[in-house]
C-alpha cells in the first residue's frame, strides 16, 4: 500500500472512528482502542493478514498487506512500538472488539471510501468472522 493511499485511509479512519467504533475513544486520541476494529475492517476491505505486538502487556493489532506492515491505530501510544510481527488468527482481533462496533466502523468506512475513486474495491463482504 503505497504512502498516498495510507495517508488517504487514515484520514477517512478518523472521520469514522468515535465511540460508536471503541468505548475508549477521545477527542484527544480519537485512534485509541480501535486496533482490533480497524484491522478488521481494513483487511475486509484491502485483504492482506492482521498482525499482534505486546504494548504495555496488551495485544496491539494491525495489518499487513502487499509485504508491508500498515498500522493505523500507532498514534494512540506516546512512544515508539517496537514491533513483534506475530501472525494472529481473525477471531483474536474479533475478541477486541464487538459487533456493534464491528458493524459501525465497517460500515462507515466502506460508505466514505465511495467519495475516492480507485481507492480500493473492497476484497471481502461484511462478515465479522471468517471460515
Amino acid at each position: 500500500m503505497d504512502i498516498e493511499k495510507i495517508k488517504i485511509v487514515l484520514e477517512i479512519l478518523k472521520q469514522c472512528w468515535s465511540l460508536n467504533s471503541s468505548s475508549k475513544w477521545t477527542r484527544e486520541n480519537p485512534d485509541h482502542g480501535q486496533c482490533g476494529v480497524t484491522a478488521l475492517v481494513i483487511q475486509d476491505v484491502f485483504s492482506g493478514d492482521i498482525l499482534k505486538t505486546k504494548v504495555n502487556n496488551e495485544w496491539h493489532y494491525y495489518n499487513f498487506i502487499d509485504d508491508e506492515r500498515v498500522d493505523f491505530t500507532a498514534s494512540q501510544f506516546p512512544g515508539s512500538i517496537y514491533y513483534s510481527d506475530y501472525k494472529c488468527k481473525r477471531i483474536e482481533a474479533v475478541l477486541d472488539t464487538n459487533l456493534k462496533q464491528f458493524l459501525f466502523l465497517s460500515s462507515e468506512f466502506r460508505n466514505r471510501i465511495k467519495n475516492y475513486a480507485n481507492l480500493v474495491t473492497p476484497k471481502r463482504k461484511l462478515t465479522m468472522v471468517s471460515e
